[in-house]
């Protein structure tokens, strides 16, 4: 892999990480409200597969969607102005922390309603054939989120037709805060391909390099096949399910959860690009400098941008 690419992983993964660092302390000043679903802890997921991707394919993602949007290039200004709930957020600031759009960068939300994306994410892939172009659209999702029949019913449909699909699975573990093994028959969830004649993977999702090997494989199948995948990345999320949720809840041990942050994938990912001299402890510094003022200018961005004007509630209503 090219330089240019793994110091743009890591770059990104250090804005994802830095930016949710902010959100939750302006979270905690009551700067921002409302739901809010931190990225941190699965950051090489997220990075890995849009590295994979090319500019033009489509990604879409649950709620737990700032990684997910920063990485497909949007603006970090727009996105924490969105946090925000300001009108020059990315989506006017109608859609707060879990519904975040961009469609010039072809990112598609954002949705709050477990599994409501995957169906969309199918009826994607059938325009991308239908008008014979060279897309992918990726799919991200929960572990909670398979056990909807919404999922059954779009890997079936979407093998039947042979749509340019991808389905990632982000396991990290606990759903909102049940454990998978009290949740699911299956711990390899990956298996549930097997009932759709599909394509599968399992990765481990805290390598981001793990990531982008097994996906670029998934959007080469799907690009030049039109054939689907389900990959499920096994990933883990250091904070709780979301702000209103202790990052040491009832559901899991302070201990489980240092022992997970020794598996760090920013860290480790880091360890590496300086063992084999991608980078050097210089550029780490600069880089992260450069990281601070672009979060630091969001957040400003966001505290002097003006709420949204009252009439612009009538605007882009679909019905």
């Amino acid at each position: 892999m090219k330089k240019e690419k793994l110091v743009w992983m890591y770059r990104m993964m250090l804005l994802i990480r830095r930016f949710e660092e902010r959100a939750a302390q302006m979270y905690g000043m009551q700067k921002i409200g409302g739901f809010c679903h931190l990225y941190i802890g699965q950051e090489a997921t997220g990075v890995g597969t849009v590295a994979a991707m090319r500019p033009e394919d489509y990604l879409i993602s649950a709620y737990r969607d700032h990684g997910h949007i920063l990485a497909k290039g949007s603006d970090p200004k727009a996105v924490m102005a969105e946090l925000y709930g300001k009108g020059t957020g990315i989506s006017k600031g109608k859609g707060g922390s879990m519904h975040l759009f961009d469609i010039e960068k072809r990112y598609l939300g954002g949705h709050g309603i477990v599994a409501g994306q995957i169906p969309l994410a199918t009826g994607v892939g059938f325009a991308i054939k239908y008008r014979e172009e060279d897309g992918v659209v990726v799919v991200s999702f929960g572990e909670g989120a398979v056990h909807q029949g919404a999922f059954h019913e779009s890997l079936n449909l979407a093998k039947l037709w042979k749509l340019p699909v991808i389905y990632l699975i982000e396991n990290n573990r606990y759903g909102m805060g049940t454990p998978l093994e009290r949740a699911s028959a299956v711990w390899d969830l990956s298996q549930k391909a097997c009932s759709y004649d599909m394509a599968r993977d399992t990765v481990d999702g805290m390598d981001v390099l793990a990531v982008y090997d097994v996906m670029e494989k998934a959007v080469n199948r799907a690009r030049k096949e039109s054939e689907p995948t389900l990959i499920e990345a096994r990933t883990y999320r250091f904070r709780g399910h979301s702000m209103s949720d202790p990052v040491h809840s009832h559901y899991r041990t302070r201990e489980e959860v240092e022992d997970q942050k020794l598996k760090d994938p920013l860290k480790g990912f880091q360890e590496k690009l300086l063992k084999d001299k991608v980078l050097t402890k210089e550029d780490i510094k600069e880089i992260e400098s450069e990281t601070k003022r672009i979060v630091l200018d969001s957040v400003d961005f966001a505290e002097k941008s003006a709420e949204p004007e009252l009439d612009s509630r009538f605007e882009d209503v679909y019905v």
